[in-house]
């Protein structure tokens, strides 16, 4: 039986150095040595941010690329958009309608028709020519002037007057004018229902400026539609010509068009523009039938 003498002996100090040594060794080959793979299931638990980061990344991807998808959908809508061949068309057809039958034109058109569908048809070209250029004047070349000239002085944006607070003075004009060109055809000794004509056709103005206030209503189509009221006025009582009745579906059928045109182009909506219709319909029919 062996006996065993160590615990007789005290432990060195060298004996600690030793251990100390063999312990550094073991710590520093264990901090060379690369860890064992965890577990997937605790390795999953312990990247858990990680991944919601991921997945955080890949659902902005996913929303830029829907926000993009729908950016090239409201591309559509963009003022710039291209229009199609036949869209361009028809803002072309209705632009020139608008001018065509611009409301300054209107009493210049219903003396043409009372001059050759009526029974003043009889009065001699000369006269009805001049009258005619007088018209012209007073409607068309005064209002033009003085609109060209607000718009120097930048009261108003658009020649075309499309903004209803452009329209306050123009209306005034209007008014002045036809009630001018009234008391002009009042002293040539024109009839009653040709003078109502031009009266009428104040009397709108004053509507449309009241009405102005308030809400956009159409001019072109209270000014078309005292040309067909003067038609229907002399197709009851006026003599009329034997074209007069063709001349009258015309208009009828310019009316629509222009309506529509003006509906296209975005300047007025549909119960604007039966609105002014109505409006130029009733002051020059009921006017001229006194």
């Amino acid at each position: 039986m062996k006996i065993d003498t160590s615990s007789y002996y005290p432990e060195s100090p060298l004996n600690d150095f030793d251990d100390k040594e063999e312990r550094g060794d073991e710590e520093i080959n264990n901090k060379n040595e690369k860890p064992e793979p965890l577990p997937d299931f605790i390795a999953s638990t312990a990247k858990g941010g990680n991944e919601v980061k991921e997945d955080s990344e890949e659902e902005r991807v996913s929303g830029a690329e829907i926000d993009e998808k729908e950016g090239s959908e409201e591309d559509l809508d963009d003022p710039h958009y291209d229009p199609t061949e036949g869209e361009r068309f028809l803002d072309g057809v209705s632009t020139f309608l608008s001018w065509t039958l611009v409301p300054l034109m209107m009493p210049v058109y219903g003396a043409l028709m009372a001059f050759y569908l009526s029974i003043l048809n009889y009065m001699p070209v000369g006269t009805k020519w001049g009258i005619t250029l007088i018209i012209a004047l007073i409607n068309v070349v005064i209002p033009s002037i003085l609109i060209m000239m607000l718009k120097k002085i930048g009261f108003i944006q658009d020649i075309g007057l499309n903004g209803r607070k452009e329209r306050l003075i123009p209306y005034i004009v209007t008014i002045v004018c036809m009630g001018a060109t009234a008391l002009f055809i009042r002293l040539k000794h024109g009839p009653e229902w040709f003078v109502m004509f031009y009266a009428g056709g104040g009397v709108a103005a004053i509507i449309n400026l009241l009405v102005n206030f308030r809400w956009k209503i159409s001019a072109h189509a209270a000014g078309i539609a005292g040309i067909v009221a003067l038609l229907i006025r002399i197709l009851h009582d006026g003599t009329p010509m034997p074209g007069l009745f063709t001349w009258l579906i015309v208009w009828i059928a310019a009316s629509g068009l222009m309506g529509s045109a003006r509906v296209w182009l975005g300047r007025h909506t549909a119960a604007q523009v039966l609105a002014g219709f109505a409006v130029g319909f009733c002051s020059v029919f009921f006017l001229t039938m006194i």
